[in-house]
């Protein structure tokens, strides 16, 4: 009697595992394949638990290895049931690059109501007038207001074709192209939306529009650190993660913890920098007085603490406010203080980016693997 083992494989080559769909070596079921003499042992694997599966497969193999090989092969079967992978949530969002975008980066805090939104509009301005194609997506589910700071809020996305395929052209505005739930929402209703719902929404606006090309896109994160968040490093591959905060101490607590996300080892985005917003007050009567409302160098003091990059600060000035509320950034506004503010933390924050993509290799999108928020790359 004279056999191969490669013949004991290309003979299990005809052969379907139960409910698997491939065939036993495509499958990778067969783990070991041993010969001595006329005996051959076969190490198999297969999630089907039932005794008649069992059977079934057991049959099967020593009836092929017998019938394609040789009728006097005495076949030994070591079977093992292994249990199945989970069937993926179809909700999820599944990670890939969006082709023609060149730089991601996403803009947290770790709480609301610290000018993330304000800080991600005039820095998207800033990136536009220095001469960069620039896109905005709001991922603030719960509380989208970028399509209102950009007096875009009565536009509704238009649908193009491209490639054959019907995507969504985003609404454009100070040469900054934009996506927002907003578009999509009623702004007298709530948005009452479980994890699965939001990540489904935000798939659409990052998968289904048409961008063009662009330099950089900022994403507009909704404050903290939860289910979007995880969808979102989950979905693209960001290049760097900006953190906005006030410089009182309970704000910088939830400003430390977002850092933290980002810096975990299972999400690894590195954080480019923090921001500080309301940084000072001063009254327009009294320009060379400062007054730290919230504290004096909060954020500053956080960054060097946790050895990260302090971006710069932009001052509680009144007309940052009333700009947003009327749709007008306040980096439009040529020539004034605020708009060198901007403009000088958005080439910090370029500055850094440049080094990030210097010393690193392309950023990985992350898988989430368990609902305790561990991931893999």
């Amino acid at each position: 009697m004279s056999f191969k083992k490669q013949d004991i494989y290309k003979a299990l080559e005809t052969i379907t595992a139960p409910g698997e769909g491939k065939s036993l070596i495509e499958n990778n079921n067969v783990t070991n394949v041993v010969t001595f003499g006329n005996e051959v042992i076969v190490d198999v694997t297969i999630s089907n638990p039932t005794l008649q599966a069992k059977k079934k497969i057991e049959t099967e193999i020593t009836k092929v290895i017998q019938s394609k090989v040789d009728e006097n092969i005495d076949v030994k079967i070591n079977l093992k049931v292994v249990a199945a992978a989970p069937k993926e949530n179809p909700n999820l969002i599944r990670g890939k690059e969006i082709p023609n975008i060149k730089n991601i980066i996403a803009i947290a805090s770790g709480k609301g109501g610290v000018g993330k939104s304000t800080i991600t509009a005039n820095t998207a301005i800033a990136l536009s007038k220095m001469g960069f194609n620039v896109g905005v997506l709001d991922a603030d589910v719960y509380g989208p207001s970028q399509h209102i700071m950009f007096n875009v809020e009565r536009e509704k996305p238009l649908s193009v074709k491209v490639e054959g395929r019907s995507k969504m052209k985003p609404i454009e505005n100070y040469g900054v192209k934009l996506l927002s739930l907003g578009f999509f929402t009623d702004p007298d209703q709530a948005v009452i939306w479980r994890g699965p719902m939001a990540s489904k929404a935000l798939n659409q606006l990052i998968f289904d529009a048409d961008w063009g090309e662009l330099d950089f896109l900022l994403i507009d994160l909704p404050p903290g650190t939860g289910d979007v968040h995880l969808s979102i490093v989950q979905a693209l591959p960001i290049n760097g993660a900006v953190v906005v905060s006030t410089p009182q101490n309970i704000a910088l607590a939830d400003a430390k913890k977002g850092v933290a996300m980002f810096k975990q080892e299972n999400i690894n985005v590195p954080v480019l920098g923090i921001i500080e917003n309301m940084a000072y007050f001063t009254p327009e009567e009294l320009p060379n007085n400062k007054y730290y409302i919230f504290g004096q160098d909060g954020a500053k003091n956080l960054a060097e603490d946790i050895d990260t990059k302090f971006l710069g600060e932009v001052p509680l000035v009144q007309s940052i406010r009333e700009s947003g509320d009327v749709g007008h950034p306040v980096a439009l506004q040529e020539g004034t203080i605020l708009e060198k503010s901007f403009n000088d933390i958005t080439k910090e924050m370029v500055s850094e980016l440049l080094k990030r993509n210097a010393n690193l290799p392309p950023t990985e999108v992350v898988r989430i693997t368990t609902m305790s928020g561990c991931s893999t790359k």
